[in-house]
Order: structure tokens, then C-alpha cells, then sequence
């Protein structure tokens, strides 16, 4: 009978120190910045152009101009 108020003062204290900032429970990607599905981005220019072109995205001319424009 004394356990049940005992029990429910930790969880009010737990409950306040949570709210009030004590618990800093983030996902780890926002300490990052980026979220855990974010590419790389080692990627250039040329190489987004190549992958684009493997996409289908540009025709080849498109993608021997760009390439010409870049280099």
C-alpha cells in the first residue's frame, strides 16, 4: 500500500526532469545535421553527370555538352 505512491513520486520526477531538458534523448542523426539516409557528398559533378545519363535523364549530346562545359 505505501509502494504505490512511492512508485508514482519517481515516475512524476522522471516525467519533470525529462521535460525540463534533463534527458537529451535525440536520434543520433541530429547531432549530425544529416539525416541516416543522407548520401555522400563526396560526389561531383561528373560524376552526377554520369549518373544521370545512366539514368536516362540526358541524351548524349546533352551529356558530351556538359561534360565539355565541365572539364
Amino acid at each position: 500500500m505505501f509502494i504505490f505512491p512511492v512508485i508514482m513520486l519517481v515516475i512524476m520526477l522522471a516525467f519533470i526532469y525529462l521535460i525540463f531538458g534533463g534527458g537529451n534523448f535525440r536520434p543520433p542523426w541530429q547531432d549530425s545535421g544529416q539525416p541516416p539516409y543522407a548520401g555522400h557528398e563526396s560526389d561531383n559533378a561528373l560524376d552526377i553527370l554520369r549518373k544521370r545519363y545512366a539514368r536516362g535523364e540526358i541524351s548524349r549530346e546533352e551529356f558530351e555538352q556538359m561534360k565539355r562545359d565541365l572539364q
